[in-house]
C-alpha cells in the first residue's frame, strides 16, 4: 500500500477519488513540527541555556530545536499506525516552500523505512495528480532551508523586540519582521493624512445641446493659461505646486464665469479630436490581484477570499461522486498559464463568441522571486462554467469561482475598441477666450468585455465640426446650463486590506502565503482597526511603530525588509549560505554592523516611554500627548509625569482626537470626583466619567468591595449633555415594564452594548432611540418582541419620493437606520438622527445609492440588512 500525506482532510479526500486501492490518502493537518511555543514547551535539556527561549541556538549554527506540539500528537500518532502498512510514502504536501517544509518535517519526525517520495501538482484534477505521480522527486533540501531560514529570522526578530514593547509600550505586545512594516505602512499613511492640508479651487461646467445630443464640457483653460487641476497640488501635502504655471480660479471668480458664459452667445467649435484606442484584458489572478479583485468588486476580505479559495482548490463535490478542484493553487504570484490551459481557453472562446475574440497571450511574471508557484489562478477546467458549477456552491464561492473563471477567459481575448472624441468650445469672456472640452466614448468593438456581460453605456458627444457655433439663433444648439463646481484636494486614501496587500507586493515584502496572515496579526494584536473598511491605526499600535521607528528603523526599512525577502530567495536557489545570513542579520558584521542582538542591547537604555503628540491646548498652549497605560491609552497635557491626564475611550481614533476633543476631555475628567447631584432612591452621588469604553455614569463609589453601578451615555450624548433627570433615568435603567400575561415572563427595557433594547426571556428586539426605552408600554413591547426575527423596525414614515412617488421609510437595519424606497437603500450617516432627515436629505440618500448601484454595472444595489 502506497500511503499519500498531504495537509488537509478535505484535500485527501478529493485527492483519494482519483486513486486506486493501492493508495491510502491521510492528512497531516499543516505542521507537525515547529519551534517551542512557550517555556514549557522547551525540552529539559535546553532549559538552562542562555539562548533556550528563542528555541534557536545562536552559539552554534542557529540550528533549531524543533518539537512536536500536544495537538500534533495525535496527528503524529495516527500517521505513524498508517505507516506501519506502507511500503511507500508519497508527501503531497503545497508546491511552494511552506508545502516543501511539512513535507520535510513529515519525513524527519516519522522516519519511514520504506521509500520515501515528493510529489507535486498546482490543481487537484486527475490529470495532474497522475502526472506528479508519473514525476517523482526528493525533497529540495534547498526549498526547505529558504523556510526553515524565514522561521528562524521571525522568531529571532519577534522574541528578541518583542520584549523591548513590553518594557516600553504594553506587556504582551509583539514585533514582527514583516507585521511590523506592514504597520509602519499603515501609521505612516495616518501621519500623512493628519499633515495634509486641503486646498480649494474651482471650475466651471456648461451643459450643452447640439443636434438633440446633451453633454457635459469643463473649462480647462483661460486664455493661454489651463485651469488647476488636482495633479497641480502636492499629493502628500494639499500644497499648490510652486512650479506649476496653471491658473487656480475661486469661488467668486468661478461664479462670474458660470452667469457671464451663461449670458454669452454664440460659442464656437475651436477643435475636435477623434480617435481609436483599445482597452486590453488584464493578465490572470495572482493571490494579491485575487484578492485586491476580491476586495473592490464582492466586497470580500483577503481573509474571507483566501478561505474559499481554498476551498475551491481543495475540491468541490459534483455529485455523482464526482469531486475536484475547480482552481489551481491559490498562493502564487505568477501570471503564467499552462499551454493546457491557453489551449482550452482558446477553444472555449473561439465556440462561444467566435474567432475574432481569440488573441493567445502569454504573460511574464515581472516580480523578483515569483517562483513559490508555477502559474496563475485559474479554473482547473475552462469549459466548467460558473452556471455549470452553481447549484454546487454557496453564493459567495460562485462569485469567486466566477470572477476567476472570468479574468483567465478575458486574458486570452482581443482588445476592446473604441471610439474616443474630444470637443473643445471656445467663448469670449471680458476680450479673453475661455476653453471648455468634453469627452465621449463609443464601444466599437466589445472584444474581452463579452465575458464581462456588463452593460458599458457610451458617452455620446454630437457629430460637430471645427468652427461651428453653438448656441446662435439660427443653429439648434444651446449652452442650457452653467454652473461654478468646487473642488478640494483630498488626502491619500487610508489602506484597506486590499490596498495594503498591493503596497507589501510593489514593495517586494512579504509573499503570497503571508499576506493574509500579516493582515490578520496587525488587528488581531490591536495595533490596527477598521473603519468604514478602511485601515486605522490605533494609539497602541502608533506608539510600536514609534518606537521601532526611532530606535530600530533598519528592521521596518521597506528596503531592509525587501533585501531580506530576496536573500530567502537566493537561499532557496542555492546562491545564498543560510547560516552567514542568519549570523549577519542576529549578530552583526563587525564595525558599524551591530546585528539585531548588539542593537537592542545598545539602544535599550534610551528608549523612552513613547506619546504620540496630539497639538497644543486651546486655552492653555500647553502641548497635549497620548500616552499608553496598562489597560487603556490616556491623555497627557504639559511635560513631566505630573501634568493632568484623561482617558482615551478606545473608539476615540486618532483621526477624531483633535485638541480640542482633547480639551473637553481634561474638562470632564477635572470633574469626574463632583458629583452631578444624588440618586433619590438610594442617596449616592452620581458621577460623570469617562473610561476606556466612553463615557458613563457612576453611582456612589462602591462599598465592602463591590463594584458601583454604571450606566453608559447612549450613543450620541455627550457628557455635556447629561442633566440630573437624565442621569436618574438611566441609572434606574433596566426599566421593568411587566409580565406578560402569555408567557408570565418579565419584560424589561434598557440599554445595552448594542443600544437601546426590549427583553423577555433573553430575547431582544433594538428600539429606534433611548426616549422609547422610556415611554414604551407593556403591550407595544410585547408586540415588538413577538415581531418575526430580521423584520426591519419602522422608524419614520416620510411619505412618498417626490419624483417617483414611491413610499420612503427610515427602517432600522444592522448597521443602523436607513432610508429605503423598498428597492434602494441609503444608510444615515451617523451624526444624523432619524426624526431629524429630511425629504431633500432622503432624496439625496437614495441618489447617492442609485449611483454606486450604476458603477457596479447594477449588481448589489441592495443593502442587506
Amino acid at each position: 500500500m502506497k500511503l499519500v500525506i498531504v495537509e488537509s482532510p478535505a484535500k485527501a479526500k478529493t485527492i483519494e477519488r482519483f486513486l486506486g486501492p493501492d493508495y491510502r490518502v491521510v492528512a497531516s493537518y499543516g505542521h507537525i513540527r515547529d519551534l517551542p511555543g512557550s517555556a514549557r514547551d522547551i525540552p529539559a535539556r535546553f532549559k538552562k541555556k542562555g539562548w533556550a527561549r528563542l528555541g534557536v541556538n545562536t552559539d552554534e549554527a542557529f540550528q533549531p530545536v524543533y518539537v512536536v506540539p500536544r495537538e500534533s500528537k495525535k496527528h503524529v500518532d495516527a500517521l505513524k499506525k498508517q505507516l506501519r502498512e506502507a511500503d511507500e510514502v508519497l508527501l503531497a504536501t503545497d508546491e511552494d516552500r511552506e508545502g516543501e517544509s511539512i513535507s520535510w518535517h513529515l519525513q524527519e519526525v516519522l522516519k519511514p523505512d520504506v521509500p520515501v517520495q515528493r510529489i507535486t501538482f498546482h490543481e487537484i484534477t486527475r490529470s495532474a495528480i497522475q502526472e506528479a505521480l508519473d514525476h517523482p522527486r526528493s525533497v529540495d533540501e534547498q526549498l526547505v532551508r529558504a523556510q526553515e531560514t524565514r522561521r528562524i529570522v521571525d522568531r529571532l526578530y519577534g522574541y528578541s523586540l518583542s520584549p523591548v514593547l513590553w518594557k516600553k509600550v504594553r506587556t504582551r505586545l509583539s514585533a514582527g519582521r514583516v507585521q511590523s512594516v506592514a504597520l509602519r505602512l499603515v501609521v505612516d499613511r495616518e501621519l500623512e493624512r493628519k499633515a495634509f492640508k486641503s486646498t480649494e479651487f474651482w471650475d466651471v461646467e456648461a451643459t450643452i445641446l447640439a443636434d438633440e445630443v446633451e453633454f457635459t464640457a469643463a473649462l480647462v483653460a483661460i486664455g493661454d493659461r489651463r485651469l488647476a487641476t488636482s495633479r497641480d497640488f502636492d499629493s502628500t501635502t494639499g500644497a499648490f505646486d510652486p512650479d506649476s504655471k496653471a491658473l487656480i480660479l475661486d469661488q467668486s471668480a468661478a461664479e462670474r464665469i458660470a452667469a457671464q458664459a451663461a449670458e454669452t452667445m454664440p460659442w464656437t467649435v475651436s477643435g475636435v479630436e477623434r480617435k481609436q484606442t483599445r482597452q486590453r484584458p488584464a493578465p490572470p489572478f495572482t493571490t494579491s490581484t485575487l484578492q485586491q479583485a476580491a476586495s473592490s468588486q464582492l466586497r470580500m476580505s483577503p481573509k474571507k477570499t483566501m478561505i474559499l479559495a481554498q476551498k475551491l482548490y481543495e475540491g468541490i463535490d459534483l455529485g455523482g461522486g464526482d469531486r475536484e478542484g475547480l482552481i489551481t493553487y491559490m498562493r502564487t504570484d505568477s501570471v503564467t498559464l499552462s499551454d493546457k490551459a491557453l489551449g482550452e481557453a482558446g477553444r472555449y472562446i473561439e465556440q462561444h463568441f467566435g474567432e475574432l475574440y481569440h488573441q493567445a497571450r502569454r504573460y511574464k511574471t515581472k516580480a523578483k522571486g515569483a517562483q513559490e508557484a508555477h502559474e496563475a489562478i485559474r479554473p482547473t477546467e475552462i469549459s466548467r462554467t460558473p452556471d455549470a458549477v452553481a447549484r454546487f456552491l454557496t453564493s459567495d464561492a460562485l462569485s469567486l469561482y466566477r470572477l476567476i473563471w472570468s479574468r483567465t477567459v478575458a486574458c486570452q481575448m482581443a482588445d476592446a475598441e473604441l471610439d474616443r472624441t474630444t470637443v473643445e468650445l471656445t467663448v469670449a469672456l471680458e476680450g479673453t477666450g475661455h476653453r471648455f472640452r468634453a469627452t465621449g466614448s463609443i464601444l466599437r468593438f466589445p472584444g474581452f468585455l463579452r465575458v464581462y456581460g456588463s452593460a458599458r453605456e457610451d458617452t455620446l458627444l454630437p457629430d460637430v465640426e471645427e468652427g461651428q457655433p453653438i448656441g446662435d439663433a439660427a443653429s439648434a444648439s444651446a449652452v442650457t446650463a452653467t454652473t461654478a463646481e468646487r473642488h478640494e484636494t483630498r488626502p491619500p486614501p487610508r489602506y484597506t486590506e486590499a490596498s495594503l496587500v498591493k503596497k507589501l507586493e510593489e514593495e517586494g515584502i512579504g509573499r503570497p502565503s503571508t499576506y493574509n496572515p500579516i493582515l490578520t496579526t496587525i488587528q488581531d494584536r490591536g495595533y490596527v482597526l477598521k473603519k468604514k473598511g478602511a485601515l486605522v491605526p490605533t494609539y497602541v499600535g502608533m506608539a510600536v511603530a514609534d518606537l521601532l521607528k526611532a530606535h530600530f528603523n533598519q528592521y521596518v526599512d521597506l528596503d531592509f525588509t525587501a533585501r531580506m525577502e530576496d536573500a530567502l530567495d537566493d537561499i532557496a536557489q542555492g546562491d545564498e549560505d543560510w547560516v552567514g545570513f542568519l549570523t549577519r542579520f542576529y549578530k552583526g558584521e563587525g564595525a558599524g554592523d551591530e546585528g539585531l542582538a548588539r542593537r537592542i542591547e545598545s539602544q535599550l537604555p534610551e528608549i523612552d516611554y513613547p506619546q504620540i503628540p496630539i497639538g497644543d491646548d486651546p486655552k492653555t498652549g500647553q502641548p497635549i500627548f497620548v500616552r499608553i497605560g496598562k489597560s487603556s491609552a490616556y491623555l497627557q497635557r504639559g511635560g513631566g509625569d505630573n501634568g493632568d491626564r484623561a482617558t482615551v475611550p478606545e473608539d476615540l481614533l486618532i483621526d477624531d482626537l483633535t485638541p480640542e476633543r482633547a480639551a473637553e476631555l481634561f474638562e470632564v475628567s477635572a470633574k469626574a470626583d463632583e458629583p452631578l447631584g444624588t440618586d433619590d432612591a438610594t442617596g449616592l452621588p452620581i458621577y460623570v466619567r469617562v473610561g476606556r469604553f466612553g463615557p458613563y455614569l457612576q453611582l456612589g463609589e462602591g462599598e465592602d468591595g463591590e463594584k458601583p453601578k454604571r450606566s453608559s451615555l447612549p450613543v450620541g450624548v455627550t457628557p455635556e449633555d447629561v442633566d440630573l433627570e437624565l442621569a436618574r433615568k438611566l441609572l434606574s435603567l433596566p426599566r421593568t415594564l411587566g409580565t406578560d400575561p402569555a408567557t408570565d415572563q418579565p419584560v424589561t427595557a434598557g440599554l445595552g452594548r448594542y443600544g437601546p433594547y426590549v427583553e423577555r426571556a433573553r430575547v431582544y428586539r433594538s428600539v429606534p432611540d433611548i426616549q422609547t426605552v422610556f415611554d414604551i408600554s407593556l403591550a407595544e413591547a410585547i408586540e415588538l418582541i413577538n415581531a418575526k426575527k430580521g423584520a426591519k423596525t419602522v422608524l419614520r414614515e416620510m411619505g412618498p419620493h417626490p419624483q417617483t412617488g414611491k413610499k420612503l421609510q427610515v427602517l432600522s437595519g444592522r448597521y443602523g437606520p436607513y432610508v429605503t424606497d423598498g428597492s434602494l437603500n441609503g444608510s444615515l450617516p451617523k451624526d444624523l438622527e432619524p426624526a431629524e432627515l429630511t425629504m431633500e436629505e432622503a432624496v439625496g440618500l437614495l441618489e447617492k445609492a442609485a449611483e454606486r448601484k450604476a458603477a457596479r454595472g447594477g449588481g448589489r444595489g441592495r443593502r442587506k440588512e
